[in-house]
């Protein structure tokens, strides 16, 4: 059994915002799969979703924690499900990446994201592989990362950014099917 998690903030305000890239994506591959609809699971505090991608069981979700927060919901469905930390893929944005480059890693550091370090806290490990999407338009300016990571995309930019979730699907799918380190030879 796999757990994805996509990583972003809650509410309507935030749904087509740079931080919500792993919503986006995590939104997408439930879709795509046709997965379970969305249901809120109070105890765990993420929404989530099940189903199956290449014969594997998983389960997709949204932790309603906000960002900062999201390792409390991604502890809470690893112990419940009793999924080790390397079956766990957590999806999220990248300041540092260009708009929509994708980088696929595994046991590195949070590189800065609060949301990632607290799942970095909250599991006591670096070892899930991530599945990292550029959020960096071409106009990133002065504006401090705290605020620019809550503007929302552009339609120019939001267009290049879906076609990039349909490869880290593909990514994702490659990834549950042959093994992390196989698709980040493949797709970094």
């Amino acid at each position: 059994m796999k757990l994805i998690v996509g990583l972003g903030n809650p509410g309507e305000q935030y749904q087509k915002t740079r931080h919500n890239a792993g919503f986006l994506v995590i939104d997408k591959i439930a879709k795509n799969e046709n997965f379970s609809p969305w249901k809120m699971r109070k105890k765990f505090n993420a929404e989530i979703s099940e189903g199956t991608i290449m014969t594997e069981k998983v389960i997709l979700a949204k932790p309603q924690t906000y960002m900062n927060n999201s390792g409390s919901a991604v502890r809470a469905l690893s112990d419940y499900y009793k999924i080790g930390v390397k079956d766990i893929i957590v999806i999220h944005d990248d300041l540092d990446l260009p708009l929509a480059k994708i980088r696929i890693s595994q046991n590195s550091s949070s590189g800065g994201h609060n949301g990632v370090q607290s799942v970095i806290d909250h599991l006591s490990s670096q070892e899930f592989p991530r599945f990292r999407l550029g959020i960096a338009g071409d106009h990133k300016d002065a504006t401090p990362a705290e605020e620019y990571v809550l503007k929302n995309f552009s339609a120019d930019e939001f267009s290049q950014m879906e076609s990039s979730i349909s490869l880290i699907i593909e990514a994702i799918e490659f990834s549950v099917s042959m093994g992390v380190i196989e698709a980040m030879n493949e797709f970094n």
